[in-house]
């Protein structure tokens, strides 16, 4: 039996052949998908007198020969939309329209496919207004508009991702420390910084007791609780208690003993509740190496900018940082770090409009800076578990806080970086484009 090609293909080709040259009459690029589409025949973008505007229109073309409309009359008809169609149609991130061709006399019409038709299919035809003709442009035009916030058509969600979550879990000592102490907070510190030896203060009080995962007796706060009385206990009786209060109390106890533990690496920010990297040095940069995802890597966690306009001149002093959060998920403690920044004029003197220069810095960052910061906070916050020699760490023997690698997860559609807002400047010109930022 020799090969046949019926009259329904040459009708759709008739009529998506037809529907191009109508659209590039009216100015638009009509751009034909391949054969395997699935109910969008053609891609349309609005151009301005031949300028391509990026404003894209998804076609559906229908064809017939001579056959009337439903209910066809002077003023209209009705057409009736496939239930597989709207089902494909309805997630559409561009707005999706529907020309009907009739190849007898040569009529164009076009509706938009409403989102929320609901269980209706019938679509009503207005044979003067929805003609596609030079009298639609501007109608075609507007349903390209968002109808709200900001949109991206056609955004390229390539295949998944990996997305680290920005938890790290917490290994937490076998034992901490309990005693009895007759001091209120305040009194407590104000004995602990008029000894002669270095005040500590990696240490809560909840009511009348103590709590620390160190020995008090073996340390300075032997001063503040009641020496025969101290009692070490699991810490998981405290870490998992049932009273919200005990929690919170623990929560407050890790974010002490955190900042106990980095104290000559981490400065805190009462203020914005975050640690930073310290400065070595008045205008001085500073530099952590780190093994990063897959290769060697390292970063200015202390960043001096010069303004452009004067290089002898130091603009501002940018600091990594993150926000601590301690959390509790069902049997295990978690830190969560927020990336952040902290900002000073030479390394120590926190500067006085850091929330301008903050929003100006966030305008950069993306999901790849996001997620090499928290891989760079937790490679710092491990470095001491690898009996790691560096600047920034030196042997212990106290018991500390161990931390985990942040967890990932898999993404079915990657999150295109562009959503994330346009970037001011190129990120080679951020740091000078942020030293222009001048106070009075």
């Amino acid at each position: 039996m020799s090969k046949r090609i019926t009259d329904n293909q040459l009708l759709g080709e008739i009529g998506e052949a037809a529907a191009r040259l109508r659209f590039l009459k009216l100015g638009f690029q009509f751009d034909v998908r391949s054969r395997l589409e699935a109910g969008i025949d053609a891609i349309v973008e609005v151009m301005d007198k031949g300028k391509p505007l990026a404003k894209m229109i998804a076609v559906q073309v229908k064809a017939r020969y001579s056959n009337d409309y439903a209910s066809e009359d002077d003023d209209g008809f009705y057409y009736t939309l496939r239930s597989e169609d709207l089902e494909y149609w309805r997630p559409s991130n561009l707005p999706v329209i529907i020309v009907l061709y009739r190849d007898s006399d040569a009529t164009f019409f076009w509706k938009e496919v409403p989102r929320d038709i609901g269980g209706e299919r019938r679509l009503r035809f207005d044979k003067r207004l929805d003609v596609l003709d030079e009298q639609a442009v501007d109608r075609l035009a507007a349903i390209t508009v968002p109808k709200a916030g900001f949109g991206y058509y056609i955004p390229p969600l390539g295949g998944g991702e990996d997305a680290l979550v920005n938890m790290l879990p917490i290994m937490l000592p076998t034992e901490m420390y309990v005693a009895p102490t007759t001091r209120t907070p305040k009194e407590a510190i104000k004995a602990l910084l008029e000894l002669d030896e270095p005040a500590r203060f990696d240490w809560v009080m909840k009511g009348d007791t103590f709590w620390s995962f160190q020995d008090p007796r073996n340390n300075v706060c032997d001063e503040i609780v009641e020496h025969d009385m101290v009692e070490a206990i699991d810490t998981r009786y405290l870490a998992f208690h049932e009273d919200i209060d005990e929690r919170n109390a623990f929560a407050h106890l890790l974010r002490r003993t955190l900042s106990h533990q980095f104290q000559k690496d981490l400065g805190w920010d009462k203020d914005r509740g975050q640690f930073y990297f310290k400065a070595l040095a008045a205008n001085t940069s500073r530099t952590f190496s780190y093994k990063s995802s897959k290769v060697k890597a390292s970063s200015d966690v202390v960043n001096v900018a010069k303004q452009k306009s004067n290089p002898e001149r130091i603009a501002f002093v940018r600091h990594h940082a993150f926000i601590p959060r301690f959390e509790k998920l069902l049997d295990e403690w978690f830190l969560v770090v927020n990336p952040n920044y902290h900002f000073t004029t030479n390394g120590f003197q926190p500067h006085s409009y850091p929330a301008e220069l903050l929003a100006g810095k966030k305008r950069l960052d993306n999901s790849a800076s996001l997620r090499g910061q928290v891989i760079l906070w937790h490679r710092f916050l491990t470095l001491g578990d690898e009996d790691a020699r560096s600047l920034f760490v030196e042997a212990v023997e106290e018991a500390r806080l161990r931390f985990g690698t942040p967890p990932e997860v898999h993404l079915e559609m990657r999150v295109p970086e562009d959503v994330w807002g346009s970037r001011k400047v190129k990120d080679d010109d951020a740091e000078s484009k942020q030293a222009e930022i001048q106070f009075k």
